[in-house]
């Protein structure tokens, strides 16, 4: 999908809420969930897994 130059406000925002969702959980939500011995990268226990290599978002 191509981007325009001037992206609109509205559209800006939706990209905003989708980049905030690919990124990892904090760090200490690990020993929340795990336990405190065990070592996990946050990345695991993300809701939304998306890159914009891999899937383009429909926006």
């Amino acid at each position: 999908m191509k981007m325009a130059r001037y992206k609109h406000p509205s559209r800006k925002k939706r990209l905003v809420k989708l980049g905030d969702q690919t990124c990892w959980a904090p760090f200490w939500t690990v020993p929340k969930k795990y336990g405190k011995g065990r070592l996990i990268h946050p990345g695991r226990h993300t809701a939304v897994k998306r890159s914009w290599r891999r899937t383009k978002a429909r926006v």
